[in-house]
C-alpha cells in the first residue's frame, strides 16, 4: 500500500502530517515507513548511510524505526540564493546553480524509484510526503517530487490545502485547473489543514469543492497547538520568542541557518525564554547566553553576521557578562580565521574569524556525517549526538574540549569558560547534560524529558488526525 501527501501550497503542514499518520498507522499494527523523493533543507538529519531531512527522521521516529537514507533519495541543501548542495541517498553529489538543477533532475528519478521500492518491499504502507506544491506547472519538466514521482511509481495522491493563510478553496480548485489532466487524475481526495473556529463553519466551502473538482473530502483538520513541541524543519517556522523565564538565550538568524531544531530543547525550559533575532535586530546586550548556530555557508554566514553589526553587540553583551556557544559553523566562526584554500564556499582565500576561541578551521572536500556519543567533563554527563559538516577545527583552545569522544578531544573551551564550541548536534536533547549545562549558568532548569515530550506530542498529532481524518477511507485509497 501506498499514498502520497502533497500540498496545494509550501508549508501548509505535510510534514506533520505525514508524521501523525504515521503514528497512527504503525500503532494500529501496520509496518509503515514515511517517504520524500526531494527535500530542500538546510536541517538535516544523520541516518543510516548518510544524512537525510531532518522531517524525515521525525516521521521514522513515528514508525518507530531508525532513519534510512532511502526515506529521502534526493535532499538540497541551499549554499546561497541561487545554489545548493545536491545529496544523493546520504551523500554529497555536487553543487549545482538552481538554474542547472532541471538538467540533472532526470538523472535523479532512477535513485528515488529504486529506494521507494525497496521501502515498499519491507513495509505494509508507505506514506509519502510532497514537496512545494503541484501546481507549480512551471517545474513540471523533469519533477521528482510530486506529479513526476507519483505517476512513475503509481502512487494516489491527497491533496492538502491551508485554510489558515486563507484562499483554500481557490488553493485546491485552482491546482485542479492548472494540472495536465493525467496528472489531476492521481489525486484521489483532499483534506483542509490548520481550521481555527468550528469546522462545520466551513460545511458550505468544502462541498463547493468537492462539486468543483470530484475528488472526495477527507477531513477538516483544526490547528494542532502543540508542533511547536516537534522538530521544525523549515526555517519559515522560525523567529520570535518562546519562552518566558528569567535567563535569556539571544540566537541571531543567519541567512543559511542549519540545525536550528537544536534549539528546541532548550526552548522548553520552563527557565529559559528563547529569542531569535531577525536581520535588522540587534543582538540583546542584556542576554545571558549567546549561541551562534549552524550554518550551510560559514563565510557568507559571517559576512552576515559582520554586516548586521552582530559582532559589535556581542562584544557589548560580553562585556556585560554574557557567555557565549558556538555550534557547528557558528562553533567555525568563532576562531581567529576560516581558510577555504580549495573555494569549497565560494572564491578560494580566508577571512579572519571572531576571534573568540583561539583557532583555525580549514575547510575540506571531505564531509563528516556521523553519529556520536560524547562525554561531557565539566557536568560528568554524557551526550549522544551527531556531526554534519565540513572543514576541521584545531589550535590551542583545543586542548580545554568541550566534549571527549571516545577518549578524543571535541570543540573548544577558552580559558575563563566564557566561550565555547562544538561540531556537536543534538546536545541539548540530553536531559542530564542539558540541565547540568544551564545550571553552570545559572539558569533553572525544570524536570521535563525532552524525548518524553517528543513522543507524548507525537501521540497527541496521531490522535488528532484520528478524530478529524477518514483513516479508513484514505487506507483503502492507498
Amino acid at each position: 500500500m501506498r499514498i502520497m501527501i502533497q500540498g496545494a501550497g509550501s508549508n501548509v503542514g505535510k510534514s506533520l502530517l505525514v508524521a501523525g499518520l504515521c503514528r497512527h498507522f504503525t500503532r494500529a499494527g501496520l509496518t509503515v515507513r514515511p517517504f520524500k523523493p526531494q527535500n530542500m533543507s538546510n536541517n538535516a538529519a544523520v541516518a543510516t548511510g548518510g544524512e537525510i531531512g531532518r522531517a524525515q527522521a521525525l516521521q521514522a521516529r513515528a514508525c518507530r524505526v531508525r532513519p534510512h537514507v532511502d526515506m529521502n533519495p534526493v535532499l538540497l541543501k541551499p549554499e546561497s540564493d541561487t545554489g545548493a548542495q545536491v545529496i544523493v541517498r546520504g551523500q554529497r553529489l555536487t553543487t549545482v546553480r538552481a538554474k542547472d538543477y532541471a538538467a540533472l533532475k532526470p538523472q535523479l528519478m532512477a535513485p528515488v524509484l529504486d529506494s521507494f521500492r525497496r521501502l515498499q518491499a519491507e513495509a505494509d504502507l508507505v506514506i509519502v510526503e510532497g514537496a512545494g506544491s503541484p501546481a507549480e506547472v512551471n517545474l513540471r519538466a523533469g519533477d521528482i517530487a510530486n506529479m513526476g514521482f507519483a505517476r512513475a511509481a503509481d502512487v494516489p495522491v491527497i491533496l492538502t490545502g491551508d485554510i489558515d493563510r486563507g484562499g483554500v478553496i481557490a488553493q485546491l480548485v485552482g491546482t485542479q485547473a492548472v494540472l495536465d489532466p493525467a496528472d489531476a487524475a492521481m489525486i484521489k481526495g483532499f483534506l483542509i489543514n490548520k481550521f481555527r473556529g468550528d469546522p462545520r463553519l466551513f460545511d458550505d466551502g468544502y462541498h463547493l469543492i468537492e462539486a468543483r473538482t470530484g475528488w472526495p473530502g477527507l477531513g477538516v483538520i483544526p490547528w494542532f497547538p502543540h508542533a511547536h513541541r516537534l522538530p521544525a524543519e523549515d526555517a519559515a517556522d522560525l523567529g520570535g520568542t518562546r519562552g518566558t523565564g528569567g535567563f535569556l538565550i539571544a540566537v541571531p538568524q543567519l541567512n543559511r541557518i542549519a540545525n536550528f531544531d537544536d534549539l528546541d530543547p532548550l526552548a522548553q525550559e520552563p527557565g529559559v525564554t528563547l529569542k531569535i533575532i531577525a536581520p535588522g535586530q540587534p543582538l540583546p546586550v542584556e542576554a545571558d547566553l549567546i549561541i551562534l548556530p549552524g550554518s550551510k555557508a560559514t563565510i557568507a554566514d559571517l559576512t552576515q553576521f559582520r554586516a548586521q553589526g552582530w559582532d559589535i553587540d556581542l562584544a557589548a553583551a560580553m562585556r556585560r557578562g554574557a557567555r557565549v556557544l558556538g555550534l557547528c559553523g557558528g562553533y567555525q566562526m568563532l576562531g581567529r580565521e576560516i581558510a577555504d584554500p580549495a573555494g569549497i564556499e565560494g572564491r578560494p582565500g580566508s577571512v579572519p574569524g571572531l576571534g573568540l576561541l583561539d583557532l583555525t578551521t580549514v575547510m575540506t572536500p571531505d564531509k563528516r556525517v556521523t553519529e556520536a556519543t560524547a562525554h561531557h567533563p565539566a557536568s560528568n554527563t554524557r551526550v549522544k549526538g551527531y556531526e554534519i559538516h565540513l572543514g576541521r577545527s584545531d589550535g590551542p583552545d583545543r586542548a580545554r574540549p568541550m566534549f571527549l569522544v571516545q577518549g578524543q578531544p571535541e570543540g573548544a573551551v577558552r580559558a575563563d569558560g566564557r566561550v565555547m564550541g562544538s561540531y556537536l548536534h543534538g546536545m541539548f536533547t540530553e536531559d542530564a547534560f542539558r540541565r547540568a549545562f544551564l545550571a553552570s549558568l545559572g539558569a533553572t532548569a525544570g524536570t521535563e524529558s525532552y524525548d518524553q515530550t517528543v513522543e507524548d506530542t507525537l501521540d497527541a498529532l496521531a490522535d488528532h488526525l484520528v478524530a478529524h481524518v477518514d483513516c479508513d477511507r484514505l487506507l483503502q485509497l492507498a
